[in-house]
């Protein structure tokens, strides 16, 4: 009896966890995301050398944030820390690349971040209390970009926006077009045909691990 009702207790467990990841890959389509899905994260691929471009040659928002490298685990502890986690929410937004090399970049990174931070909260909620979310773009050049510096690092305070700004992916070496392809979605410049002009598709993607 008692190995039957542990059963039942994993079989309900299970299917709360499905009906929920459901739910937050539907939010994500409601904050705006132009298509999202539950990947393993097994299918995470971390890779040191991309993780390395940070540093040489030395992105321009390189030590301005806590949440940018140097000063975060990189993937040495990202690995680690994949091993608390069996789902992840991967999300991406579709858009005119041309938009992407104006000044209309800065809201697309923050709408980026705060699609993943809404994810990683709604999680948590839901008891998923470890969930960890991971955007693109540094949140120093996003959220604080009028002020002189990262609080966290010069004054060993608290984050100015600890509701939006996440951690950006490439300091941990993720490799974001295997995460695509693991997540079934095309990924990269595309082109699409419309009666009027052809339009060049450019993708910002951001990460959710689910668990606790």
């Amino acid at each position: 009896m008692r190995i039957a009702e542990r059963n039942s207790e994993s079989s309900e467990h299970e299917n709360r966890t499905e009906t929920n990841l459901k739910e937050l890959v539907r939010l994500s389509s409601r904050l705006g995301a132009t298509d999202a899905a539950v990947i393993s994260t097994h299918d995470i691929s971390v890779e040191d050398h991309l993780a390395n471009l940070c540093r040489e040659p030395q992105c321009e928002n390189y030590g301005l944030s806590a949440r940018c490298p140097p000063n975060v685990s990189g993937p040495s502890g990202f690995r680690k820390a994949l091993k608390n986690y069996n789902h992840a929410i991967v999300f991406k937004i579709d858009l005119p690349s041309e938009i992407l090399l104006s000044n209309q970049r800065r809201e697309v990174f923050t709408l980026l971040h705060e699609i993943a931070a809404t994810i990683e909260q709604s999680a948590v909620e839901m008891g998923f209390c470890d969930s960890k979310a991971y955007a693109g773009g540094s949140c120093k050049q996003l959220f604080c970009n009028n002020q002189a510096d990262c609080r966290v690092l010069t004054q060993k305070g608290e984050c100015r926006n600890p509701q939006k700004a996440r951690p950006s992916m490439s300091g941990f070496g993720i490799n974001v077009s295997k995460l695509m392809e693991s997540a079934g979605m095309p990924y990269g410049q595309v082109t699409l045909e419309t009666e009027a002009e052809e339009i060049s598709i450019g993708t910002v993607c951001g990460l959710v691990l689910i668990g606790g």
